[in-house]
């Protein structure tokens, strides 16, 4: 084989990894954090009550400290997920009805089973807490 036709190949191979990378659909970044989340160094009672729920039920899709995954879910810990916009009652619904996507280009959320309003209601304050700390008000 002749040097030229062996770094012909070589860079046609490293231009479809190049391309692999680059035009699969964003999967390279899938799953890192959206934003950026400073957590506070102590949180309430039903705060610490919330996040096991949340981590258990939640941050599978959301990520971990609600900073959203690429490709995946969007962050609450987002100005759009302030309460002037989406109220409690709002991640009640979304918990218990599912919601079609409307913000985000991830796709509609199914219902999340297992969980009653109560147990929403302390997600509710661990995501409301991070988000103050955030300067989400």
């Amino acid at each position: 084989m002749s040097l030229k036709l062996c770094i012909l190949l070589v860079v046609l191979a490293l231009g479809g990894v190049a391309g692999y990378l680059v035009f699969d659909g964003g999967t390279a970044d899938e799953g890192q954090p959206i934003v950026s989340v400073n957590v506070p160094a102590t949180l309430s009672a039903q705060a610490l009550l919330g996040q096991k729920t949340y981590d258990t039920k939640c941050a599978s899709c959301h990520g971990r400290n609600a900073a959203g995954q690429d490709g995946v879910a969007p962050p609450l810990v987002h100005i759009i997920y302030e309460p002037g916009h989406h109220g409690d009652e709002s991640f009640q619904r979304a918990v218990a009805q599912g919601v079609r996507a409307h913000h985000w280009p991830f796709g509609d959320m199914p219902a999340v089973e297992g969980l009653t309003r109560g147990d929403v209601a302390d997600v509710v304050v661990y995501i409301r807490e991070l988000q103050r700390t955030n300067g989400i008000r």
